[in-house]
């Protein structure tokens, strides 16, 4: 049987791929449970850096696979225990990973597809992706983490305009800063893989939690930060380097 999601580890990059092209990625229980999985060991494993999310084929993911959901069950069907167990863990697995997440929609992405772009710290687009918020056309709100996320991303008349199902396509989504840029960001990820831990997640986690937060608690945050940051081996060759370059 065919994997729902593909696993590769190359130059301390682990890419997890999509792969379900025949249904434009869409997303069944399978693919959550494969996700989950594939996020978990790239988080596990110490030679990872950096991790990509895209899809296979012509599209990053149509979001949720309303096809795989039983007809007799759809009356009865409770859409947020569904939630519970299946997006609600894979997002906060995402959210928990300190080590750079990078999205490279490379094709459609709609729905809780684009949910899932928005979870990732960096997002970039093939030159043809397309991006669509499609909840409200099937008469359902944004979930998987868009309400979070997208307001964040983008600011919160822009997040309701997209929330809306309007389709933008890569041109907008860089222009209102939804995506960093266009093709492949080979430079970007090879420079990520660079990146300090724990500076990076510590870096992360504070920026997030910064929203909800008052002044006094985001700087007793970054003192605990520092201080964990201090003593890590990145900072301390990174130090030696910076006075060996000042003594010459």
């Amino acid at each position: 049987m065919n994997r729902t999601v593909l696993y590769e580890t190359k130059n301390k990059t682990a890419v997890i791929k999509m792969n379900r092209p025949h249904v434009k990625n869409a997303i069944n229980r399978e693919m959550h449970e494969e996700l989950h999985q594939a996020f978990s060991r790239a988080d596990e494993d110490p030679d990872v850096r950096v991790i990509v999310l895209t899809g296979e084929g012509d599209a990053f993911s149509s979001g949720a696979d309303l096809k795989s959901i039983p007809v007799e069950e759809m009356e009865n069907f409770d859409h947020g225990a569904y939630l519970a167990e299946t997006y609600n863990k894979l997002i906060l697995l995402m959210d928990e990973i300190e080590k750079p997440i990078v999205a490279y929609v490379s094709g459609l992405a709609v729905g809780a597809g684009l949910s899932l772009a928005l979870a990732c710290d960096f997002r970039y687009a093939d030159k043809k992706a397309a991006f669509s918020l499609s909840f409200l056309q099937i008469g359902l709100a944004p979930d998987a983490g868009a309400s979070y996320y997208l307001p964040r991303i983008v600011g919160l008349s822009r997040a309701i305009e997209l929330g809306t199902g309007v389709k933008i396509d890569t041109e907008k989504a860089e222009r209102i800063g939804l995506i960093s840029g266009t093709d492949y960001p080979e430079a970007v990820i090879q420079q990520l893989t660079e990146a300090p831990a724990p500076a990076y997640g510590l870096m992360k986690k504070n920026f997030k939690n910064s929203f909800d937060q008052p002044l006094e608690s985001v700087l007793e945050e970054e003192i605990k930060a520092q201080r964990l940051a201090g003593k890590s081996r990145p900072h301390q060759k990174a130090l030696q380097a910076f006075l060996q370059k000042s003594k010459g």
